[in-house]
């Protein structure tokens, strides 16, 4: 089951977001598995893949419940998932032609000013190129879909693409007309689902159809692909006009999560579909919880390899479980893998002691505000628990007070709810160690805002120290600027080093993922939590959820310029013309630490959608290099056909790569262990898109510390007959090296374009192996 990456006003998903669901594996209990089978030994006798799948399951042992065949898969894999005993999962593996049988696995659900932040604009750059990407159809596997919300209008759209084999499925609360020329296609996959939790969605809280009842799907949805919407807000909050990256864009809702997470066989099943019904990019804001499983047994990996084939972008959230290292997720190198950041908006509402000092806060909260009188301030660790859990406050010594409530444990937001169940008048929500400096902005019931650790730590020290402390709140509103600078990355953003393969970089990029305004569900509040009765157009959170849509989005952009380019180009793109300073000038902040970010946080940097539309050079990928791969990590013909459908097991390693870092990847990560060779070789080869054919490229080297770095050549020509050429790269440690990591960069340029690759070298390693 899968992670939603969003971290809402009241949880980090992917964190702590739902309680795993257990059942017991006797032997004869049933449960969902999925069962790869070999495409090319379907006996002849069969007229389809969904007959054998069926016959497979009949030639089964006996079981005291009957089994059942739930999805076949034809594109995004090959085989199907199905309702057997552990027993009968083992008789199958005995079975010719099936490659392997994996239990099903539950994971989690993990804009106004975006668009302007990232340079996007009306009259020039990948908006004007390509007319907001009319025609290209967006995948968003998710919670379903609001249909009514300003955001999916169709004024002025054409009619929907011929390309398009889709339908709009109806279903409880879902009529067909739901669907017009923007959401084009609605979809629901909940047998996975009701298979594991053991009951029907018939009845209950959530709709069985593809509506929305979360809000996050539509979020995502309308942050990909929304249409313009005019004096859109969040209360009165980041007014102005909301579209989304890619705002003529089709949308194609895939229904995979529910209230108790995403079951992969639902995953794999809408990936399936997405692909024969034409969606050129998936959209996909879900992930593993805890570290990523191997390829050969992560559904979202085989999906994606299949969307891949196809020619299908593939777009995934990094996680929340950050700042941690080895915490990013959905790390297989033909994803891409979207870390969260901020914007240059801030919703301030700042703490004000009664010494006059003032501490920057951030908040939604749109209610009465405290006054100007100052309030008795009360740290919530000396009145009954300091994360101001629900019935844990005293409140004898909270009523009538400013309570400072730590972060961390129970949702934000229910925070203040407890205060003021408990008489408090106010609530500050200060960091901890954990998330530093990141602020995320709520809309909290009671006048309430959120602070930094170091004024957090000052605030308690004030309380403990002064015989009469005291404090208010003013909130300020949205206020737009460069200060702070922008962008930064977010503490809960997950990132590397790649847990399964050290040498690929993860995540890829950073793009937009605190504080985002996007549509919302007509059905849950904006905290989603019970004790919240507003309901709202629009929402405002984050997320590495909200991070991906924005590169799914500027994706669509990409493939409506660059129609043939295959998925791998479209990453070069965003990846080599990523960057790595803010909006002050100086190397980004990661928000966890308050120091320099590096690539193992943001990847290659954060996304620039128009430098991306004339990027230069590009490092492309076919499905037989990532064959290769695989190869040189180890995994055996079964393992690798679980991806390969068609090829004879022997051919699949014919040209197996000496290292994994040898793919022809956009970035460079490299790793020196203790007892292993100080020299590291790698060969990449680009290939010019630029408008100059006869271009001449040379490069330039930032060495990391500890490292010294050749390219060889040095100097690139192209010309009409040679529009690709290869170069070495060639590491070389220096002895004396005292850090666990250290990074750099390489970039080409003809003096028009900058075409840089982030490089990170870790030293001494003990990342985990690839099995």
């Amino acid at each position: 089951m899968a992670n939603l990456h969003l971290c809402s006003s009241g949880f980090f998903f992917l964190i702590l977001c739902f309680v795993p669901v257990i059942f017991s594996r006797s032997l004869q209990n049933q449960e969902t598995f999925i069962v790869h089978v070999s495409k090319s030994e379907k006996p002849a006798l069969f007229s389809s893949h969904h007959h054998w799948h069926s016959s497979i399951l009949e030639s089964l042992s006996p079981s005291p419940h009957p089994t059942k065949l739930l999805y076949s898969y034809e594109l995004a894999a090959n085989g199907f998932s199905a309702r057997i005993t552990a027993a009968q999962a083992a008789e199958l593996r005995r079975i010719p032609g099936v490659i392997s049988v994996i239990p099903d696995r539950v994971r989690q659900l993990h804009t106004t000013r975006t668009p302007h932040f990232l340079g996007l604009a009306d009259s020039q750059g990948l908006w004007a190129e390509t007319n907001y990407a009319d025609d290209v159809i967006i995948g968003v596997l998710d919670t379903g879909i609001w249909p009514e919300r300003p955001s999916f209008s169709d004024e002025g759209l054409s009619p929907v693409p011929a390309t398009w084999k889709g339908t709009c499925q109806t279903g409880v609360g879902f009529s067909a007309s739901a669907c017009n020329r923007k959401i084009i296609g609605a979809r629901a996959y909940f047998s996975g689902y009701e298979s594991a939790v053991r009951r029907s969605l018939q009845g209950s809280s959530d709709f069985k159809s593809a509506r929305d009842t979360d809000g996050h799907g539509t979020h995502t949805a309308s942050t990909a692909a929304g249409s313009f919407v005019k004096n859109a807000s969040f209360f009165q909050y980041a007014r102005g006009e909301a579209r989304g990256m890619a705002s003529r864009a089709r949308i194609a809702a895939y229904k995979i999560c529910w209230e108790l997470g995403c079951y992969d066989s639902d995953i794999l099943a809408a990936m399936d579909q997405a692909i024969a019904d034409g969606v050129h990019i998936i959209s996909l804001s879900v992930g593993s919880s805890g570290r990523p499983p191997a390829y050969y047994r992560d559904s979202i990996a085989i999906g994606a390899f299949g969307a891949m084939q196809h020619g299908v972008v593939v777009s995934c959230s990094a996680g929340n479980s950050g700042p941690g290292p080895y915490t990013a997720v959905n790390i297989a190198p033909w994803i891409i893998t979207v870390g969260a950041s901020t914007i240059d908006r801030e919703f301030l509402a700042d703490v004000i002691l009664g010494d006059g000092r003032v501490f920057s806060g951030v908040s939604l909260y749109s209610g009465d505000s405290l006054g100007d009188s100052k309030l008795p301030l009360v740290y919530a660790g000396d009145c009954g628990d300091r994360y101001c859990y629900s019935g844990t406050l005293d409140s004898s010594k909270v009523a009538g007070k400013i309570v400072v409530c730590d972060r961390g444990g129970n949702a934000r937001v229910a925070k203040g709810s407890a205060v003021k169940t408990a008489g408090g008048l106010g609530m500050i929500l200060a960091n901890t160690e954990e998330n530093g400096e990141e602020l995320l902005a709520d809309s909290h019931l009671i006048p309430g805002t959120m602070i930094g650790e170091i004024a957090g730590n000052t605030l308690k020290d004030y309380i403990h120290s002064d015989p009469s402390p005291t404090a208010t709140i003013v909130f300020r509103g949205t206020v737009i600027g460069d200060s702070p600078p922008a962008p930064r990355v977010a503490a809960f953003s997950s990132r590397g080093p790649n847990y399964r393969t050290a040498e690929i970089l993860k995540p890829d990029v950073i793009a937009p993922g605190v504080n985002i305004l996007a549509g919302w569900s007509g059905y849950s509040s904006p905290t989603s939590l019970s004790i919240d009765p507003r309901r709202v157009e629009f929402n405002i959170i984050s997320g590495t959820s909200m991070s991906c849509p924005h590169v799914s989005g500027v994706a669509a952009l990409l493939r409506k310029a660059f129609p043939t380019w295959s998925p791998a180009a479209i990453k070069s793109a965003l990846v080599t013309t990523s960057y790595s300073l803010d909006s002050s000038g100086r190397p980004i902040t990661d928000l966890s630490t308050s120091k320099q970010s590096n690539p193992f946080v943001h990847g290659a940097g954060h996304i620039d959608p128009n430098k991306a539309l004339n990027p230069g050079l590009i490092y492309d990928l076919n499905p037989q290099d990532y064959v290769s791969f695989l190869c040189s990590i180890g995994y055996d013909s079964r393992q690798i056909a679980v991806f390969v459908k068609d090829s004879p097991y022997a051919q699949l390693c014919e040209h197996k790569l000496t290292s994994p870092g040898n793919l022809n990847y956009p970035s460079f990560a490299v790793v020196f262990d203790s007892d292993g060779d100080e020299v590291v070789k790698y060969t990449r080869t680009v290939t010019n898109v630029g408008d100059e054919v006869d271009a001449v490229y040379e490069v330039k080297v930032e060495s990391p510390q500890g490292v010294e770095i050749t390219v060889l050549p040095n100097k690139l020509e192209f010309s009409a007959k040679n529009r690709t050429q290869s170069y070495e790269i060639t590491f070389t440690k220096i002895n004396g090296i005292k850090n666990s990591a250290s990074f750099g960069s390489i970039q080409w340029s003809d003096g028009s374009h900058i075409v840089r690759s982030p490089v990170a070298v870790s030293f001494n390693s003990g990342y985990i192996a690839s099995m």
